[in-house]
């Protein structure tokens, strides 16, 4: 069965990269409700095999990234406490899909990423910035806590201390400091989302089972111990010695040419 991208149109499908955008124009580019439930459609038809895609690019629509909630609406619900858990449940579902995903995640950090935005920067394996990135916790300024998934990747991130300082103090952090830290992989001069599309084509075009099975073993080794994840390192590889790409990627390299990937 093959997805049907009409259902979701702020999607796009090109290259081999599904391209999720989580904030639109309007409204500061705070996160957009309806991009978010498209992006969780979209990631389900992913995870299912409909969609075949070997990279995801998040990306905001606008000037910035995503400028955190819109805090309008917060104020403007009947029934605020529920309208923001309705909100947190639905932006959770996809930073649960995102990050098990076998793919890797790109996110084009342009501007500003705030709230929910950062969130989203750290639910990504690659985040990409510029001199105008800006990152901000956000969520203190309008007397609220995190939400999606910021207080367990934050810390676990920069650690402890820089994570408190970050959240709590909530003083922006630009790119060139969020790349010293690592919440940007990456810091580019020029257009920051052709700089993170192109990343997320040639992460597209690898060996999606090597990317698979790396991100497996980098999610395990949070709970195991050396031992178990020696094991586990060493079933990994020679599964993949034997796989199509495994074997094309080391005729290449013996053959001194451009491994092929994906022709299996």
């Amino acid at each position: 069965m093959t997805f049907d991208l009409s259902d979701t149109p702020l999607v796009t499908l090109a290259d081999g990269v599904l391209t999720l955008p989580i904030s639109l124009e309007g409204k500061g580019n705070s996160l957009d409700s309806g991009a978010v439930d498209q992006a969780a459609v979209a990631l389900r038809a992913l995870h299912a095999g409909e969609i075949d895609a070997g990279a995801v690019l998040l990306v905001g629509l606008g000037a910035n990234f995503c400028a955190g909630g819109n805090v309008a609406g917060f104020a403007a619900a009947d029934d605020r406490g529920e309208h923001v858990r309705e909100l947190a449940d639905r932006l959770h579902a996809v930073v649960r899909q995102l990050d098990e995903l076998t793919v890797p995640v790109v996110a084009a950090v342009a501007g500003w990423a705030a709230g929910a935005g950062a969130s989203l920067v750290l639910a990504a394996d690659f985040a990409v910035g510029g001199p105008d990135t800006r990152l901000l916790a956000a969520y203190p300024g309008i007397g609220l806590s995190p939400d999606g998934g910021m207080s367990w990747r934050l810390p676990r991130a920069i650690g402890q201390g820089a994570a408190r300082a970050f959240l709590i103090g909530n003083e922006p952090m630009n790119g060139e400091r969020a790349h010293q830290l690592g919440l940007l992989t990456s810091l580019v001069e020029g257009d920051v989302r052709e700089a993170a599309r192109a990343l997320a084509v040639r992460l597209a075009a690898g060996p999606r089972d090597a990317h698979a099975a790396a991100k497996a073993l980098l999610r395990a080794s949070e709970t195991a111990t050396l031992a178990e994840q020696l094991d586990a390192e060493r079933d990994s590889i020679a599964r993949l010695a034997v796989s199509a790409d495994g074997v094309e990627g080391v005729d290449a390299f013996v053959a001194k040419r451009r491994p092929e990937f994906g022709r299996g």
